[in-house]
Formats: C-alpha cells, sequence, structure tokens
C-alpha cells in the first residue's frame, strides 16, 4: 500500500460482510437511465457549442475574417504542439522513375517525408508534352487495402493527364504502402495525448503534396487544384480553406457541418475529421465559405451508403454558404452535384466527369465530354508499390517520439478545460430498506443538462454523517457489488456511481468514441467534464467531509485523480484497482481510443503524468 499525504493509492481486499455481494448485485444491475437519453443529452448540450455562420456585410469584410481563421486554424489548432522546425522543414522528395505507361501519359514513382523519420508514396501522372499545365493533387479516402492503387482514382488521375493536367495520388495513412496497424487514424488520438494535435500529421501529408506541385517546373502554379472521396474529401476541404494556393476544389462525400453530425452522429467520421479544437469557433460552414471566390465543386451522393447523405448536409454546407460567393460577385463558383447513379457513396463515371468539366472550364482548358476508355491502363497494387524505408515511423512512432518533450506551462485545469459544475438535483427514482441497510437508487441531474446515475446504499446503525465512498468502476455501477459490499460492512455510506460515458451514463450507439469526439473538437475535454461531475457529486455527498474514493479500472483511476488534483481538499483516501502507473502505457502497449476516448486528453501525457498528478492530489487533500 502507498500512501502521499492524506492520498492513499492501493490495493484493497474484500471484509468479511454482514451484506453478501449478491444482496447489492441485484440493486446496482438495473440500469437508471437509457442509452437514448444520455445521448439525447449529449446531442442537446453539443448543438449549443455549434459554431454559427453569418454573412458579413462585404467581400472586404470576409476577405480579413477568412484570413484570420486561416493563421488562427493553423497556429492554434493544427500545428498546435508540433515542433516548428518540423512544419516549415523544405520538401524531401525522391524520384523512383518511370514505369509503363498507355498512351498519352507517363506514370512516375515519388516518395516523399512527412516529418523527419516518417516517408509516404505517391504515384504523379504526367501529360506528355504539357508546358505549364495545371497540376491536381488527388487524395486518398478510406479505400481499403489497395490504396492508391484503387481503380476509380487510377481512371480519374490517368484521364487528368490525358486532358493535360499534372495529376499526383497520394497514397494515405493505414493503406497501401502505408498499410501497417500503427498508422490507424485512431492513432492521432495518441499525438493529442503527447501534445501535438492529431490532425497535424494529416495536414502536412497533404500539403507536402500541394508543394511538390508548386514546386514542379512545368506545373502552373496558378492552376492548382484539389480532389479525393470520402476522406478524401475532407482532406481537400481543409486543404483547399486553408492554403490559398489551392485554386480549384472538388471535395466528394467527404465532410459535414457540425449540426449534421449531431443530427445523425453515425456521420461523426473517423478522428482526423473531428480534431481537437477545430470546430471551436468555426465550422465546416465556415471553411467552405473561406473558399469564396475560388471555383469550388461539391459532390454528394443521393443515396450514401456510408454518410454525408447529399439532401441532408446540402442546407448547411451549400446553400448556406452562397451568399459568401455572392458578395464577391461570383456565385456561380460554387456549385453542387447530386450523384444518382449509382448514388451510394461513390468516385465513379458520373462523379469523375463532373470533375473533369468543372476542373476544365476554371483552369480555361477545352469543355470534356466524357472518359476514356482506360480498363486496360489500369495496374495492379504491385505495379504502383513504392518501396518505403523498413524502419519508417508510424503515427504511433511518432507520438511516442514527441511524448518525451518537456511540459509546458499550462495548469491542469486549463488542460482539461475544467469548469465547475453545479449539480441541479438528485432524483431519487427507487429505494429499498431491509435486511441491516438500506439504498437509494439516483440520477444526478447537473446544471450543463447532462447526468450521472448511481446508488447509495448506508447500513441501518450507521449515521446519516458517516464516512462516505464513491466506487467507479469502467465496467460500470453493475460491477461493483463486492467493493461496495465492504464498504457498508465497514459502516460507511457508499455511491456505487456512473459518471458519463461510464455504465448507465453511455450514450447510445454510435457509442462513447463519438460523441468525445464531438466535444473534443468544440473545445470540450471529456476528462474534465467527468472529474467535475465526480466533484460536484462528492460536495453533495460528503458536505464539509472528505470523500473516499475507490476506482477500478484506468478510466476510472484517472478521472479520480484529475478530480482529486483540482479539488482543493473535497478527495480523501483514492483506492486504484486494475489500474495504470503511467499514461505512457497507452502508447507502449497501446490502448486503442474506443477502450478509453476520455483519457485520449490533448497535452495530458507532456504535462500531467501520474506520479505528478498523485503528487498534486496529495497535497490538495492534506488538512
Amino acid at each position: 500500500m502507498m500512501r502521499a499525504g492524506a492520498i492513499w493509492i492501493a490495493f484493497a481486499g474484500v471484509a468479511l460482510a454482514q451484506t453478501a455481494p449478491n444482496q447489492i448485485r441485484r440493486l446496482v444491475e438495473p440500469s437508471l437511465q437509457s442509452p437514448d437519453v444520455v445521448a439525447s443529452e449529449l446531442r442537446r448540450y453539443i448543438l449549443k457549442q455549434a459554431p454559427q455562420l453569418f454573412v458579413p456585410a462585404s467581400a472586404a469584410e470576409w476577405t480579413k475574417e477568412a484570413a484570420r481563421l486561416r493563421r488562427h486554424l493553423l497556429d492554434n489548432v493544427v500545428f498546435n504542439g508540433w515542433p516548428r522546425e518540423w512544419v516549415d522543414a523544405p520538401l524531401r522528395v525522391e524520384d523512383l522513375g518511370l514505369i509503363p505507361s498507355g498512351a498519352g501519359y507517363r506514370t512516375r514513382k515519388l516518395r516523399y517525408e512527412i516529418v523527419p523519420g516518417m516517408w509516404t508514396s505517391a504515384i504523379l501522372y504526367e501529360p506528355e508534352n504539357a508546358v505549364k499545365a495545371p497540376g491536381i493533387l488527388n487524395v486518398n479516402g478510406h479505400v481499403g487495402p489497395s490504396g492508391k492503387a484503387i481503380e476509380y482514382k487510377q481512371k480519374r488521375c490517368i484521364q487528368q493527364a490525358k486532358l493535360g493536367i499534372y495529376s499526383l495520388s497520394l497514397e494515405w495513412f493505414a493503406f497501401g504502402d502505408m498499410a501497417h496497424v500503427e498508422n490507424a487514424h485512431w492513432y492521432g488520438a495518441h499525438l493529442d495525448l503527447a501534445g501535438a494535435n492529431g490532425v497535424g500529421l494529416f495536414y502536412l501529408a497533404m500539403r507536402k503534396g500541394l508543394d511538390y506541385l508548386d514546386s514542379h517546373p512545368k506545373v502552373d502554379r496558378k492552376r492548382l487544384g484539389v480532389t479525393g472521396l470520402s476522406g478524401g474529401g475532407w482532406q481537400t476541404i481543409v486543404l483547399s480553406a486553408l492554403d490559398e494556393r489551392v485554386a480549384v476544389s472538388v471535395p466528394v462525400a467527404g465532410y459535414s457541418a457540425l449540426t449534421s453530425r449531431i443530427e445523425r452522429p453515425e456521420d461523426t467520421g473517423d478522428i482526423e475529421q473531428n480534431p481537437t479544437d477545430f470546430l471551436l469557433g468555426q465550422d465546416y460552414t465556415h471553411l467552405t465559405a473561406m473558399r469564396a471566390p475560388r471555383p469550388t465543386l461539391l459532390i454528394y451522393n443521393a443515396e450514401d451508403d456510408c454518410c454525408f447523405r447529399a439532401p441532408l448536409v446540402k442546407p448547411y454546407i451549400f446553400d448556406a454558404v452562397r451568399p459568401f460567393f455572392r458578395l464577391y460577385g461570383v456565385e456561380s463558383a460554387i456549385a453542387w452535384h447530386e450523384n444518382a447513379d449509382p448514388g451510394d457513396h461513390n468516385y465513379q463515371l458520373d462523379n469523375r466527369v463532373q470533375s473533369y468539366r468543372f476542373f476544365a472550364k476554371h483552369f480555361g482548358m477545352p469543355d470534356v465530354a466524357g472518359e476514356s476508355q482506360l480498363g486496360a491502363d489500369v495496374k495492379t497494387v504491385e505495379d504502383l508499390r513504392v518501396p518505403l524505408p523498413k524502419d519508417n515511423l508510424t503515427i504511433l512512432g511518432v507520438a511516442r517520439k514527441l511524448s518525451a518533450r518537456p511540459r509546458s506551462t499550462a495548469t491542469l485545469a486549463e488542460t482539461v478545460r475544467y469548469r465547475e459544475a453545479e449539480l441541479a438535483h438528485a432524483w431519487v427514482i427507487a429505494g429499498t430498506k431491509s435486511k441491516g441497510f438500506e439504498s437509494q437508487s439516483l440520477r444526478f441531474e447537473f446544471r450543463d443538462g447532462l447526468s450521472a446515475a448511481g446508488v447509495l446504499f448506508r447500513a441501518l446503525s450507521a449515521p446519516e454523517s458517516a464516512l462516505a465512498t464513491i466506487v467507479l468502476n469502467d465496467a460500470g455501477k453493475k460491477s461493483s457489488y463486492a467493493e461496495v459490499s465492504e464498504r457498508v460492512n465497514r459502516g460507511e455510506r457508499v455511491l456505487a456511481l456512473d459518471l458519463l460515458f461510464t455504465g448507465d451514463g453511455a450514450p447510445a450507439k454510435p457509442g462513447p468514441s463519438a460523441y468525445t469526439q464531438m466535444l473534443a473538437t468544440t473545445g470540450r475535454r471529456p476528462l474534465g467534464m467527468e472529474a467535475a461531475h465526480l466533484i460536484a457529486i462528492a460536495k453533495w455527498l460528503g458536505g464539509k467531509r472528505r470523500v473516499r474514493v475507490e476506482t477500478t479500472g484506468m478510466r476510472s483511476q484517472v478521472t479520480a485523480l484529475v478530480a482529486a488534483a483540482l479539488d482543493a481538499g473535497g478527495m480523501g483516501e483514492l483506492v486504484a484497482r486494475n489500474g495504470i502507473g503511467s499514461l505512457t502505457s497507452l502508447l507502449e502497449s497501446p490502448v486503442e481510443y474506443q477502450a478509453a476516448p476520455g483519457l485520449f486528453c490533448f497535452g495530458l501525457l507532456r504535462d500531467y503524468d501520474l506520479d505528478r498528478l498523485r503528487g498534486m492530489a496529495a497535497t490538495a487533500s492534506r488538512p
């Protein structure tokens, strides 16, 4: 047993009981609130954070505001925590030569460095005999193991080259040449934990591709475009909004406004599509408006079977944005195409032809009637494979590399974005009194519109003022019956509690990770919210006395430590079971984001590993 001041971090045994665990079990197992209710509360809470888009009085006013947003997003969000020498590093690219190609174009293999020690691959499709031709960056979506070799992307790039355009096809993390378990996009959360915004790595990967086209001697840098499907559509709007070199942009089925995601949480997407703080003060509607007056075609699918169905997202990202282009007198520069054939999640022939025609129009090229017969030109994955270094860093590897940096000057309250929570009411849902103890089933409602649930126990022989213990378990209160029984038999009042995202506090599908992403992208920190709720309930339960807290599992452990470190004297003894010794274990024996989304709080490992939290908690608990 280890003691630090009045804080104990210990492994506790089970005492002989007057109440048997099974007696407690039948009272903690029933659910006290529906997952749908929790989801509804979260959606209402997040909706209040959704940034609003207002049309300015003039084009000059919006030009100034768009420039401010670009600077803010790049400096304070995208590259937050990234070494400046990495961000500003010159382009390093290696040309591996030509490979056999079809008529009218050439195909070249490239690889380039994203950050020191991490390389990725690309294929350049070159038009024959072109001088100062346009260039299009073609980015991947979630295309599976074939990566950049996916058939519809090859056809698009070949056709662009045949039209006289330099077409650069990038590989993407986790696919094709970058297929590695540690390149799964969820490891972007591990970058956050280490104090570098995960979206920064994704941005550098695509920006380096644009840098290559911009520096190519035969590419007209005034005629640069970007396009991609799904995750590639997300990359397209982000790069096109934040980098003014992109003259023409065609995102395909890749993003929606935050309000759309709240309405349909299944559209939340991957973690890079919901970067920490990215939608704090601005939304994807703003990014779309930042394209004005540069030509932009939004392509969405009428019956999309993945996400971002056309008629459901159009009001927010097209209808609301047209007035911004009107300010510049170029309302026709923003266009909408709703694909009905095949209408699913695709960048097939109809969508490709729409993109060719839009690029040709705004690059000052002849109109395009259709697409050539390209089936014979499509190559295999092996044909297009680009070798990368054997010791090539992964997303997780970069996170590990960055995790050893010095602490920042942020306070714990700043790191977890702590805001004091006020308990509005503790609803008594049910109660029992028999066999020597009593129970109350409670639903805790907070002023912020969120809630928690728990069951409070007391031996009938114990006074109302008896020492109080809160029991937290990563598996929910239903799994805490043994610990509750032991503390009741010691004469204590015991609250088996489910905080937000745990047990009765877990929202309905798509589950906690979707909502923690949306909270983090709007500037909240789920860990700080849970700690605030725990502090409020501890004050309600303990009155002027300190409250013991027992936890099982790493999520509950860290929440309790953060709460104890933040709360000046409200917590007493802390007992942790099945916890972790350091947040570094989330990187070294990697824990998936979905298993503990709240723990991946931006900068927490860099600034407040568990040893520091224990020390702060011990200091806070001293009389």
